[in-house]
Protein backbone atom coordinates (compact mmCIF):
# COMPACT_ATOMS: atom_id res chain seq x y z
CA UNK A 1 0.00 0.00 0.00
CA UNK A 2 1.18 3.53 -0.76
CA UNK A 3 4.24 1.86 -2.81
CA UNK A 4 2.73 2.73 -6.50
CA UNK A 5 0.45 5.10 -8.24
CA UNK A 6 -1.44 4.63 -10.98
CA UNK A 7 -1.86 6.95 -13.33
CA UNK A 8 -4.94 8.37 -14.38
CA UNK A 9 -6.87 5.21 -15.07
CA UNK A 10 -9.39 6.28 -18.05
CA UNK A 11 -13.04 6.05 -16.98
CA UNK A 12 -15.43 5.31 -19.53
CA UNK A 13 -18.32 7.38 -18.77
CA UNK A 14 -21.18 5.38 -20.30
CA UNK A 15 -20.54 1.95 -18.60
CA UNK A 16 -18.63 3.51 -15.61
CA UNK A 17 -15.77 1.13 -15.51
CA UNK A 18 -12.24 1.41 -16.85
CA UNK A 19 -11.32 1.66 -20.50
CA UNK A 20 -10.08 -1.82 -21.55
CA UNK A 21 -12.06 -3.86 -19.16
CA UNK A 22 -11.92 -7.67 -20.54
CA UNK A 23 -14.65 -10.07 -20.62
CA UNK A 24 -12.49 -11.77 -17.93
CA UNK A 25 -13.44 -8.86 -15.53
CA UNK A 26 -9.74 -6.95 -15.61
CA UNK A 27 -8.28 -4.48 -16.92
CA UNK A 28 -4.53 -3.39 -17.35
CA UNK A 29 -3.95 0.11 -16.00
CA UNK A 30 -0.12 1.70 -15.85
CA UNK A 31 1.11 2.42 -11.96
CA UNK A 32 4.25 4.61 -11.40
CA UNK A 33 6.54 3.06 -8.44
CA UNK A 34 6.29 5.75 -5.42
CA UNK A 35 10.19 7.91 -5.25
CA UNK A 36 11.50 5.74 -2.57
CA UNK A 37 11.14 2.29 -3.42
CA UNK A 38 13.84 0.13 -5.70
CA UNK A 39 12.36 -2.12 -7.58
CA UNK A 40 14.42 -4.82 -9.86
CA UNK A 41 14.04 -4.95 -13.51
CA UNK A 42 11.89 -2.02 -14.18
CA UNK A 43 14.75 -0.12 -15.24
CA UNK A 44 15.12 3.99 -15.55
CA UNK A 45 11.16 3.50 -16.68
CA UNK A 46 9.35 3.11 -12.99
CA UNK A 47 6.04 2.29 -14.64
CA UNK A 48 4.24 -0.76 -14.56
CA UNK A 49 1.20 -2.32 -15.95
CA UNK A 50 -1.16 -4.02 -13.18
CA UNK A 51 -4.36 -5.36 -13.45
CA UNK A 52 -7.53 -4.06 -11.54
CA UNK A 53 -10.62 -5.69 -11.22
CA UNK A 54 -13.86 -4.00 -13.23
CA UNK A 55 -17.02 -5.10 -14.27
CA UNK A 56 -17.15 -6.18 -18.20
CA UNK A 57 -20.44 -4.84 -20.00
CA UNK A 58 -21.55 -5.36 -23.46
CA UNK A 59 -23.51 -2.63 -23.96
CA UNK A 60 -26.83 -4.05 -21.97
CA UNK A 61 -28.56 -1.55 -20.46
CA UNK A 62 -30.29 -2.03 -17.03
CA UNK A 63 -33.25 0.95 -17.80
CA UNK A 64 -33.62 -0.77 -21.07
CA UNK A 65 -34.30 -4.40 -19.51
CA UNK A 66 -36.50 -3.46 -16.86
CA UNK A 67 -38.90 -0.97 -19.26
CA UNK A 68 -38.88 -3.91 -22.06
CA UNK A 69 -39.74 -6.54 -19.01
CA UNK A 70 -42.78 -4.24 -17.58
CA UNK A 71 -44.28 -2.44 -20.72
CA UNK A 72 -43.57 -5.02 -23.24
CA UNK A 73 -42.37 -8.56 -21.76
CA UNK A 74 -45.66 -10.12 -22.06
CA UNK A 75 -44.21 -10.07 -25.80
CA UNK A 76 -40.95 -11.58 -24.95
CA UNK A 77 -39.21 -8.22 -25.67
CA UNK A 78 -37.65 -8.38 -22.63
CA UNK A 79 -35.86 -11.70 -22.93
CA UNK A 80 -35.15 -11.10 -27.14
CA UNK A 81 -33.29 -7.76 -25.94
CA UNK A 82 -30.91 -9.50 -23.30
CA UNK A 83 -29.97 -12.86 -25.42
CA UNK A 84 -32.35 -15.03 -24.97
CA UNK A 85 -34.80 -15.75 -27.86
CA UNK A 86 -35.98 -19.10 -27.32
CA UNK A 87 -37.67 -18.64 -24.22
CA UNK A 88 -38.51 -14.66 -25.92
CA UNK A 89 -40.30 -17.10 -28.74
CA UNK A 90 -42.34 -19.10 -25.51
CA UNK A 91 -43.51 -15.29 -24.12
CA UNK A 92 -44.25 -14.30 -27.89
CA UNK A 93 -46.46 -16.94 -28.06
CA UNK A 94 -47.76 -17.50 -24.79
CA UNK A 95 -49.03 -13.95 -23.95
CA UNK A 96 -45.88 -13.81 -21.38
CA UNK A 97 -46.90 -17.51 -20.20
CA UNK A 98 -50.59 -15.92 -19.34
CA UNK A 99 -48.56 -12.50 -17.59
CA UNK A 100 -46.85 -14.95 -15.10
CA UNK A 101 -43.22 -15.22 -17.02
CA UNK A 102 -43.56 -11.54 -17.25
CA UNK A 103 -43.83 -10.65 -13.19
CA UNK A 104 -41.42 -13.73 -13.00
CA UNK A 105 -38.49 -11.81 -15.17
CA UNK A 106 -39.31 -8.53 -13.73
CA UNK A 107 -38.41 -9.58 -10.31
CA UNK A 108 -35.36 -11.56 -11.58
CA UNK A 109 -34.42 -8.66 -13.60
CA UNK A 110 -35.02 -6.42 -10.36
CA UNK A 111 -32.93 -8.79 -7.87
CA UNK A 112 -30.30 -9.03 -10.65
CA UNK A 113 -30.56 -12.76 -10.80
CA UNK A 114 -31.32 -12.06 -14.59
CA UNK A 115 -28.98 -10.75 -17.16
CA UNK A 116 -27.11 -10.39 -20.43
CA UNK A 117 -27.02 -13.97 -22.22
CA UNK A 118 -23.02 -13.52 -22.82
CA UNK A 119 -22.53 -13.28 -19.15
CA UNK A 120 -21.19 -9.58 -18.96
CA UNK A 121 -22.69 -6.92 -16.15
CA UNK A 122 -25.63 -4.14 -17.04
CA UNK A 123 -24.69 -0.82 -17.55
CA UNK A 124 -26.27 0.72 -14.30
CA UNK A 125 -26.88 4.63 -14.55
CA UNK A 126 -25.57 5.69 -11.67
CA UNK A 127 -22.29 6.22 -9.17
CA UNK A 128 -21.77 4.47 -6.39
CA UNK A 129 -20.88 0.68 -5.09
CA UNK A 130 -22.51 -1.78 -7.05
CA UNK A 131 -23.89 -5.29 -5.53
CA UNK A 132 -22.17 -8.68 -5.99
CA UNK A 133 -23.72 -12.27 -5.20
CA UNK A 134 -22.80 -13.02 -2.52
CA UNK A 135 -22.60 -17.32 -0.93
CA UNK A 136 -22.98 -18.01 2.69
CA UNK A 137 -22.00 -21.12 4.59
CA UNK A 138 -21.61 -21.78 7.87
CA UNK A 139 -18.23 -20.97 8.76
CA UNK A 140 -17.39 -18.10 5.94
CA UNK A 141 -19.43 -15.42 3.88
CA UNK A 142 -17.49 -15.36 -0.18
CA UNK A 143 -18.10 -13.57 -3.73
CA UNK A 144 -19.98 -16.08 -5.95
CA UNK A 145 -18.17 -16.82 -8.94
CA UNK A 146 -19.64 -15.84 -12.05
CA UNK A 147 -22.05 -18.22 -14.15
CA UNK A 148 -19.78 -20.59 -16.70
CA UNK A 149 -19.70 -19.04 -19.99
CA UNK A 150 -21.59 -21.12 -22.54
Amino acid sequence: MGQFICINPNINTTTQQLDGCQPNNVAKVRCLVAPDIHCDGLGVNRTFWKEVPCKYTNGYSYDVSLILSILLGMFGADRFYLGYPGIGLLKLCTLGGFFLFQLVDIVLIVSGNLGPADGSNFIIPFYGQGSQRMAFTANRTYLKPPPPEL
